[in-house]
């Protein structure tokens, strides 16, 4: 139930401050204005949480409508709902379109009393339509909003904008506009209208609260901190308690999240809301009883509470257990089928879980209840795109691709994760449970909706539900962006932790597994974060153990997260060995918590874990800090002769290194190689256009010296998986008579970055058919036809050629016919034609 503040009229605003003026007490005014006085004082009291005071002031004048609505509202803050009941329905019949009669119908609804609440407010809007005040439209859009299904949707949208036009700077109409975008998920417009409100009332609880709803998911810190704002000027107000719950349930901080659900049930003992997330963590952590109760409680108070049960699948979804929350959306929906929320949220779980024609049905009943939800719409269209997607099954592999993109993908996704699941399978010993659907999406916000539901979600590159993996495709990002097969292998190792431990696995340990299992896969993934760790370190912003959880939830750190999850794992690898990090991981699916499951597995704490960790990080960074940190006073813009001396003397620093081959560059260019090499073997990781390895590169191509450009571009590759403009480069500088093994290697990583590049395929697929890797050349030269190559007829022919090498004769005959039908005199796919004729090899 929305029972936020909300301004009466400006007539009464503007008398208030007048009223604030004149040095006379209300005993001396007249009797309109000593109300309006307390008109005033009591709405700034209620803003404030102070609801003893209302109710004092409130009582003095206890004929005045507005003043009898805020009375009811701070009893309704406080969970007195039979009390403000009494003093509104009274009111409202004195008055069926005034503001008690607003209030009553939303605690009738609050109430689940919707036939009286439908009577209630319909009476209002009846009324309310015939008049022209700014409040009065405001009154009929809380109303209407409130009866919001179908059309009414944009009545509600009509009333605001009449009473925009009438009152732009209004913010409570600001801030109740905003919380009728949020509703619908339409983030951008709902900051809009919390910000124009935040413009006119730079205090306006209201609108900092909204504020910290619209951030919550896209940037929790943020979120906290427009809560705690709040929450200094309104101490009760409930809603932002809850708030700080939920984000301490993100960070898998349970105490500080019932500490924070324990202030809304001291303000409010009543509150849905609290009860239904109090029957949420309670789940999660196993206590049947006490969710039971919260549960129960909840439907005392609203028998038609299905909404608690959404709850408690919205927070069990958050730990990644999709099945759990799905069971219980069914739970709220047996209760109330026309919640449309929990029909949208069913249908999401169960995309989570791959079921998406149920999925589909669900999203569909939500569709028909509330037609103007962001989210159910963008998922339904999702599903629509996905219908176009082709489907390629391998075992217990679902794998759907784009159709532009199946000619090309299909030879890489299936066989990469099927490597992966056996890989990692035979590693952990678990074989996990099928089918795994896997969905790769060449448009980014596709990939965003089908795990959100909106577009967005920046910086990810793939997710991982426990049996359902999603992830961009290569053409959803600019080539050379991200490393699609490395995506693949993350998430893939997720599959396994997060069955392996019942889908109960904290975040810090499963992403660090997936980041560690990309490293032990491919020597040049997960890499690129050793420099910038490293600085951290000197830095001092690694993370503490205790809050690398957290760190997953704020942008600012989420990166680091990874990567220290990653060398987490390595070190308790070190110490314990992979047996242990098995059980580690195994010990979860018994519903405990990370300090529980570090005592029982490690024999630890999270204390005695740090100081080893520490230990390590020492001895796997010392070395790498010491060659990045500039000698005291040193500077680059510094003599020739000054560098070579500081070079004598710090051989093993990478910035004197880096420096002396920059001044060398012009005037000695063997110097200038030799003092970036000595770099590169400090900091071989440091990659890029302005790395050692480049400049190297460049001097050595302006010397005319291909060979040593071309093992400069070689080393730098196998440190950065993601260098494709350098593995092109390698391939342009390298002699496909003489150097054929660097040239393959070269194209090999480009093709792993980007599969798309046809001339890259056609090439190898020529090399491994001149080598008798038959196989190996028609499925090269099959991606170079599906990639679109410029030639089509070329590329016809090589397939020809390739399948003619093979003994498929027929299909041979069908490329060699396709290559003549684009280039009718075309005399490489005649000749081959006239051969698969007269029969000759």
């Amino acid at each position: 139930m929305n029972t936020q503040w909300q301004r009466i009229s400006w007539a009464c605003a503007v008398v208030g401050v007048l009223a604030t003026t004149w040095p006379a007490t209300s005993a001396q005014l007249p009797a309109s204005t000593s109300a309006q006085s307390a008109r005033v004082a009591a709405e700034r009291a209620y803003r404030a949480g102070r609801y003893d005071e209302v109710e004092r002031l409130a009582q003095a004048s206890s004929s005045d409508q507005a003043l009898v609505s805020l009375r009811a509202k701070a009893l309704i803050a406080r969970g007195e709902y039979a009390s403000a009941e009494g003093i509104l329905t009274p009111a409202a019949a004195a008055s069926p379109a005034g503001d008690a009669a607003l209030e009553l119908g939303l605690l009738q609804l609050y109430l689940g009393r919707r036939a009286e609440a439908r009577r209630t407010l319909q009476l209002l809007l009846m009324r309310e339509v015939r008049s022209t005040a700014a409040g009065d439209y405001a009154r009929a859009a809380r109303a209407t909003r409130a009866l919001a299904t179908g059309t009414r949707f944009e009545e509600a949208h009509g009333f605001f904008r009449e009473a925009i036009a009438l009152a732009p700077d209004d913010a409570s109409i600001n801030a109740e506009w905003g919380e009728l975008f949020l509703e619908k998920h339409n983030r951008p417009d709902a900051v809009k209208s919390f910000q124009a409100a935040l413009r006119t009332e730079p205090d306006y609880a209201p609108a900092i609260s909204g504020m910290a709803r619209s951030v919550v998911d896209e940037n929790p810190p943020a979120a906290e901190k427009y809560a705690r704002r709040a929450l200094e000027l309104n101490p009760s107000d409930v809603g932002m308690h809850l708030l700080l719950a939920e984000l301490a349930i993100q960070r898998d901080k349970k105490d500080d999240a019932r500490a924070a659900i324990a202030k809304a049930l001291a303000i409010n003992p009543n509150s849905l809301e609290a009860l239904a997330l109090t029957a949420a963590i309670n789940f999660v952590d196993g206590k049947d009883a006490e969710h039971k109760d919260a549960i129960a409680a909840a439907l005392k108070i609203n028998p038609l509470y299905g909404e608690a049960h959404r709850v408690v699948g919205a927070v069990t979804a958050g730990y990644y257990r999709f099945d759990e929350a799905a069971e219980q959306v069914r739970l709220g929906l047996a209760i109330d089928r026309d919640n449309a929320r929990a029909q949208a949220d069913l249908g999401a779980h169960l995309m989570r879980t791959g079921d998406e024609r149920n999925a589909r049905r669900a999203l569909e009943t939500a569709f028909r209840i509330d037609p103007y939800d962001t989210i159910t719409y963008n998922m339904l269209e999702l599903l629509d795109t996905l219908e176009g997607f082709v489907t390629v099954r391998e075992g217990d592999l679902t794998i759907k691709l784009h159709a532009d993109e199946v000619g090309v993908m299909r030879e890489y996704v299936p066989a990469l994760a099927r490597e992966a699941v056996q890989t990692l399978s035979q590693r952990w010993d678990f074989v996990p449970t099928g089918p795994i659907l896997i969905e790769m999406f060449p448009k980014h916000d596709d990939f965003a909706v089908r795990n959100v539901g909106l577009p967005g979600m920046i910086g990810a590159l793939g997710a991982c539900f426990g049996r359902v993996v999603t992830l961009d495709s290569p053409k959803a990002r600019p080539p050379g962006d991200f490393n699609w097969g490395a995506t693949l292998w993350h998430e893939i190792a997720h599959v396994i932790t997060l069955q392996l431990s019942n889908q109960r696995i904290p975040r810090w340990l499963t992403e660090g597994i997936s980041v560690f299992e990309e490293k032990r896969a491919r020597a040049e993934w997960g890499r690129e974060m050793e420099v910038v760790f490293a600085r951290a370190i000197d830095d001092k912003q690694v993370l503490k153990l205790r809050e690398l959880n957290a760190g997953f939830q704020d942008p600012r750190t989420i990166s680091l997260a990874y990567y220290e999850a990653s060398l987490l794992v390595e070190h308790i690898i070190q110490k314990h060995g992979e047996p242990a990090l098995r059980a580690l991981v195994k010990s979860f699916a018994d519903g405990i918590d990370s300090d529980a499951a570090i005592t029982r597995v490690l024999q630890s704490d999270f204390d005695a874990l740090q100081i080893s960790f520490d230990a390590f990080l020492e001895q796997r960074f010392g070395g790498l800090r010491l060659a990045l940190t500039a000698p005291e006073g040193f500077g680059p813009d510094q003599s020739i002769d000054t560098l070579k001396a500081a070079s004598a003397k710090y051989p093993d620093n990478y910035p004197v290194q880096v420096a002396l081959g920059r001044v060398l560059r012009g005037v000695d260019p063997e110097g200038a190689i030799a003092a970036y090499e000595r770099a590169i073997h400090l900091v071989p990781m440091i990659t890029g256009p302005e790395s050692p390895y480049m400049q190297i590169v460049e001097i050595a191509i302006a010397a005319g010296n291909k060979s040593r450009a071309a093992d400069a571009l070689l080393a730098m590759t196998a440190h950065d998986h993601t260098a494709l403009d350098a593995a092109r480069q390698l391939v342009t500088l390298l002699d496909p008579a003489t150097d054929q093994e660097r040239l393959r290697t070269a194209l090999q990583r480009v093709v792993a970055v980007d599969p798309f590049d046809a001339p890259a395929h056609t090439t190898l697929g020529r090399m491994a058919l001149a080598s008798g890797r038959t196989a190996d050349a028609v499925r090269d030269f099959r991606v170079a036809l599906a990639a679109g190559p410029i030639d089509r007829a070329a590329a016809h022919a090589d397939l020809a050629e390739g399948l003619f090498a093979t003994g498929n004769r027929a299909d041979a005959k069908k490329e060699a016919l396709s290559a003549l039908e684009i280039a009718p005199t075309y005399e490489r796919a005649q000749d081959l034609l006239l051969k698969l004729i007269d029969g000759s090899r």
